[in-house]
């Protein structure tokens, strides 16, 4: 197993929320990528606690057009 970073995120539109930085753990032999249940308490914690948590930051975003 392989410990990589990752950001995702929560919610959408104004309630939208990333967390960086979140560990990982990925097989390279079967592509298989989890998260831990520590790690999945503190992503619930984080949301839990957004307002007091997250730090407000401008994010540019394009739109694809077909």
């Amino acid at each position: 197993m392989e410990v990589r970073r990752v950001i995702r995120h929560f919610g959408r539109n104004e309630h939208l929320l990333l967390i960086e930085n979140i560990p990982l753990y990925h097989c390279p032999h079967c592509a298989a990528d989890y998260f831990s249940a520590q790690t999945m308490h503190e992503i619930e914690r984080i949301k839990s606690q957004r307002l007091t948590l997250a730090v407000p930051r401008s994010v540019p975003i394009a739109e694809f057009r077909a």
